[in-house]
């Protein structure tokens, strides 16, 4: 097993994409399988020494910055074992290192799709698990978990458990055991509060009467245990896409818009009506996000507030009925339809994409320049709730006069706003804007997280969404997996709860 101690060595794990700073760590270690992995995480147990499971470093929470102990580095389980062709889609088995978009390009070649699809394909597998990651996709297919079918994991203790969906199984009363090879058990209990009703959660262990046990490890953010090897659920991939940007007047029109088309879209599911709307993505730009975009495409209408980013599924005998039905929604809502921008072909598709991607640059060269750090957030609300809660946005931003933009996934619900002070002030008033957003989702029914997960960074604000009990719960279900607290120390919840 490879390992290393050098500063220089060890200088590239201590961060990821949350810019926490401050990470240390006495060394990096590169199990190459379970048994290596569980070999390490037995010894730091019995030496009370952290461990921190680290990825590709794309998170955005802190969750792999390590505070002392060892680094465990998934960079060496980095093979796809098997792809399988079935009737209605098929199967993978790829190992936690996996970089997701090698995975999907793997996928692809085989006729096949693998639907998560969060904006860093530079991701690995085991942390798209970790923190149950979702995307623009999530609209149609949902996140990483729908399509979890196996996990193997390594236990602190030094156990190893293969976990299948459909064999384990919480009792009604919460109580959960899991048998080890040894003769042994796990056994715990399930925290006694309710997931919020909401499309998206990534917030805290995954509870449900009677649940899987295996989805209580998909979202628990190397806290419980570490992502050896995965085995997930592939569907037929699409014969055809339509994507567009439409442009808006009106930011209410765009609203009602995207209202009905989300409606149209859960019917087709639901009915299985081909011939109707049925969006996989539905992404959203404000005003200000418009305008920094601005600087790259000039060819956005001047007169547009708003636009969204719309894929649908096609195939060559449906395609013109679709466009035609998108056309005709279009128009019913107002859109700057003859300004917008649609795509039928892979080259046009990728251009639009490119334009998604855009904005997070733009943004980046605005913190460079400013010597700021963004204040973003990641909340997901009801349905009824979402259309007040971003005028609450917008008209608590515009009265302190800061920039921001807000974009993101308007279909679930999940808006990324994103404020960017030009100075301390200014950034020390943007944090006192984000408790108040914070408070206000809580309020309404929303989760702290609705993607990125708590990590270290979101960490003090879960007490605004979870009681001091149902804390202490989480922390319970932690020490029966984890007796010594060694796994993802400071994640989730602070130390003083172990």
């Amino acid at each position: 097993m490879l390992i290393q101690t050098q500063p220089d060595q060890i200088q590239s794990f201590l961060s990821d994409s949350s810019y926490v700073q401050g990470g240390h760590a006495e060394r990096v270690v590169f199990p190459k399988d379970a048994k290596e992995a569980a070999e390490v995480l037995e010894a730091a147990t019995r030496e009370h020494n952290p461990v921190t499971v680290s990825g590709a470093g794309t998170g955005t929470v802190g969750g792999r910055v390590p505070f002392g102990g060892i680094i465990l580095a998934t960079d060496k389980l980095d093979h796809i074992k098997r792809i399988v062709r079935e009737d209605a889609g098929g199967l993978a088995v790829a190992e936690a290192g996996v970089i997701l978009s090698d995975l999907q390009q793997a996928v692809n070649s085989e006729g096949l799709l693998y639907p998560p699809d969060p904006t860093e394909r530079g991701c690995f597998l085991g942390g798209n698990v970790a923190t149950n990651a979702s995307g623009s996709r999530t609209f149609k297919y949902g996140p990483t978990r729908n399509y979890v079918q196996r996990l193997t994991i390594a236990l602190a203790g030094g156990d190893v458990i293969d976990l299948h969906r459909g064999e384990l199984f919480a009792a009604a009363d919460g109580r959960i055991r899991i048998p080890l090879s040894n003769g042994r058990e796990i056994e715990a209990q399930l925290p006694s509060y309710s997931m919020p009703r909401l499309r998206k959660h990534a917030s805290g262990y995954f509870v449900a009467p009677g649940m899987d046990i295996i989805d209580l490890f998909i979202g628990s953010e190397g806290t419980l245990g570490v992502v050896i090897e995965v085995e997930v659920k592939l569907l037929p991939k699409p014969e055809g896409l339509l994507s567009g940007v439409v442009f808006f007047a009106s930011e209410e029109k765009l609203l009602t818009f995207v209202s009905e088309a989300r409606e149209r879209s859960l019917h087709s599911r639901q009915t299985s009506v081909a011939e109707d709307i049925d969006a996989r993505a539905l992404e959203f730009f404000d005003s200000q996000s418009l305008g920094f975009l601005r600087q790259r495409y000039e060819t956005i209408p001047s007169a547009a507030v708003g636009a969204i980013f719309f894929e649908q599924e096609t195939t060559p005998a449906r395609e013109e009925a679709l466009m035609n039905g998108w056309l005709s929604l279009l128009e019913e809502h107002d859109a700057l339809a003859e300004l917008s921008w649609f795509a039928t072909n892979e080259p046009d598709q990728a251009r639009l994409r490119e334009f998604r991607h855009q904005l997070p640059v733009l943004m980046n060269e605005w913190f460079a320049r400013h010597n700021q750090r963004k204040v973003s957030t990641d909340m997901s609300v009801p349905d009824k709730e979402f259309s007040g809660m971003l005028r609450f946005y917008e008209e608590t931003l515009q009265a302190d006069e800061l920039r921001y933009t807000i974009f993101g996934h308007i279909g679930d619900n999940h808006v990324h706003v994103n404020i960017l002070p030009r100075n301390d002030d200014e950034g020390a008033r943007a944090r006192e804007i984000y408790v108040q957003f914070l408070k206000r989702a809580a309020a309404v029914g929303g989760t702290l997280s609705a993607e990125h997960g708590v990590g270290k960074l979101k960490r003090e604000y879960l007490q605004i969404f979870h009681s001091e009990q149902h804390l202490r719960e989480m922390a319970a279900l932690k020490r029966a997996f984890d007796p010594a607290g060694i796994l993802g120390r400071g994640n989730i919840f602070a130390e003083e709860y172990l």
